[in-house]
Formats: C-alpha cells, sequence, structure tokens
C-alpha cells in the first residue's frame, strides 16, 4: 500500500506542468508554503490565469490547491476601478508570480501597491459601507420579538464573517497592507495590526471567544461525528504547533459554513447535536444576537477609524 507522502504532488511539477499548458497565461505561487514564514500546516497554493475558464475554480488534489481564474479577469484587474469591484485583492497583491508573459499580473501588483492615500481611503469607505449594510440587514432578521436560538446563532456566525471578509482588510487600508487568511488567523491579525490598532484587535477576538491550548482542545474533540473530517485535519496540525487559537477561529467559521442547516433549525436538531456545535461555535465564550453584532458595529467604528 502507497504511503501519504506517495499520494501527496510535488508542487514544484504542478506549477511546471501549468506553466508549459498552452491555456494557462500565468502563474503565482500564494500563501506561506515555500517562504521563510512556513510552517507544518502550510499549504502549496497556486493562482492561474487560463483561457477557456468561465468563472473562478479552486482545485484541490493530493495536497496541492490551485485557484483558477479566466484570463479575461487577468486583462480587466488591471484596471483598479475593476479591481476593486470583483477581484481577490489580497490574494493577487501577497501572491508570488512564477510566469508572467503578458505582463498583466505584474501590473495589477504594482497598481495594488502605489495606491495612493485617496484610493485606499475610497477602498476602505467602500468596505466599511458593504459591512455597514450587511449588519443592518442581520438586525433586521435576526433581532427584536419573536427570535430565538438559531437568530443568536446565525447573528454571531454573519457578525464573524462580517468582521473578518470586510472590517479586518479595511483596518489594514490605513497601513496600506493586505490581509493574511490562513488558519494563523488570528495570530495574523495580532501581528500585522495589533500595536497599532488595539481596540479593533480586541473587538476581533471578543467575538471568537479564543481559549488558548484548552479551548482548542475541547473544540477539536467537539468535530467528532459531525463531518469536519478535513478540518479537524488543518486544525489539529494548528494546534500541534502552538497556534491554538488559530485553530479554534478556523473550525468557529468552518463550523458556520458547513452547518448552516443545524443553525437554521437549531431547537429541532438533537441535543447532543447541539452541544457539540455549540461547542464548536463557542456559544458560551462568545456575545450572540445583537450583542455580537453590536461589537461587530463597535469594530467598523474602530476600522473606519484607525483606533
Amino acid at each position: 500500500m502507497l504511503g501519504a507522502e506517495a499520494r501527496v504532488q510535488d508542487p514544484d511539477k504542478v506549477q511546471n506542468r501549468l506553466v508549459a499548458d498552452r491555456k494557462v497565461r500565468a502563474v503565482a505561487q500564494t500563501g506561506s508554503h515555500g517562504t521563510e514564514v512556513a510552517w507544518v500546516g502550510s499549504l502549496p497554493t497556486l493562482v492561474t490565469f487560463e483561457r477557456g475558464l468561465l468563472s473562478h475554480q479552486t482545485e484541490t488534489r493530493a495536497g496541492v490547491t490551485v485557484e483558477r481564474f479566466p484570463f479575461e479577469k487577468l486583462e480587466g484587474w488591471r484596471e483598479w476601478d475593476v479591481a476593486r469591484e470583483e477581484a481577490p485583492l489580497a490574494l493577487l497583491a501577497t501572491s508570488r508570480v512564477v510566469y508572467d508573459p503578458t505582463g498583466y499580473y505584474g501590473r495589477i501588483q504594482r497598481t495594488l501597491w502605489t495606491l495612493n492615500p485617496a484610493q485606499l481611503a475610497a477602498h476602505r469607505e467602500e468596505l466599511l459601507g458593504r459591512a455597514a449594510a450587511r449588519l443592518d440587514t442581520a438586525r433586521r432578521e435576526y433581532t427584536g420579538p419573536g427570535h430565538g436560538p438559531q437568530e443568536q446563532l446565525l447573528a454571531l456566525a454573519e457578525a464573524r464573517d462580517v468582521a473578518l471578509s470586510l472590517l479586518y482588510p479595511a483596518l489594514l487600508t490605513h497601513t496600506h497592507a493586505w490581509p493574511e487568511f490562513e488558519i494563523r488567523l488570528p495570530h495574523a491579525w495580532r501581528a500585522a495590526a495589533g500595536l497599532r490598532f488595539p481596540k479593533a484587535v480586541y473587538r476581533l477576538e471578543n467575538l471568537y471567544g479564543f481559549g488558548g491550548e484548552d479551548e482548542a482542545r475541547r473544540v477539536l474533540l467537539a468535530t467528532r461525528g459531525l463531518g469536519l473530517v478535513e478540518q479537524e485535519k488543518r486544525a489539529r496540525a494548528a494546534f500541534q504547533v502552538g497556534y491554538y487559537d488559530g485553530a479554534v477561529r478556523y473550525l468557529r467559521d468552518e463550523t458556520a459554513r458547513t452547518h448552516r442547516p443545524d443553525l437554521e433549525r437549531w431547537t429541532y436538531i438533537s441535543s447532543a447535536r447541539r452541544d457539540k456545535l455549540g461547542i464548536l461555535l463557542g456559544v458560551t465564550r462568545s456575545p450572540l444576537g445583537p450583542a455580537a453584532l453590536a461589537i461587530a458595529g463597535e469594530l467598523l467604528a474602530d476600522a473606519r477609524e484607525g483606533r
């Protein structure tokens, strides 16, 4: 029987195959794998732009992930006004280009890294506006008379997603930095923003209810029987090297994403399932319902002011 090592692709060989493929017009590496800040849980990830694709696709095979985009996007995202509306800006800004015969990928990166203060401020306000709209919708849908436990949990999940996907990137525009979205969060946001923006980082952490090694161990045990096998493996790798809060953050977000139907019918699922999901989501450690949305609102204000 082949060992696990034999089933893992060589990232360099995958990269070389992509570069040799005539449909592929740009290739880049992303994430910490292969860099000086790599760790045991770093996953080889490549970004490609290919002719013939109609939409973004993510493919993971034998340990290597490829984020594939249509070639037309590589052309269109050279313009900032187009890119800011639809491009994965942090992915593009922080990736390491290895093949770019058209020069378009390099142009996109130069644009992102040379934005002027007015452009950054406008981008920040755009992110904050989208966050405010989502929080307003969540308040209408998940708070008020007649709402029960499921709405409390859905509000928490929405507050976390808004904080991570919109407010954290908005905060970093004050320093012209681009966020990292690896499993090591929140360690990355502490390093990137903790000293400069202590109030905002405190709000982020308050939403997740971190608890160090003990909480990470509880959360890992709660994954059993919930179909989170791959997520548990990744979180365990983070736990084993000391990224305890990173493991918790990852499993909280993955649980909300993969078990949303359970959240929506919370009172109808078994008590055993509720107990496990409650631990994974951190219901005894985190603010729920209006409290979670209020913290996200405070984080929005902190991200706007840079504090």
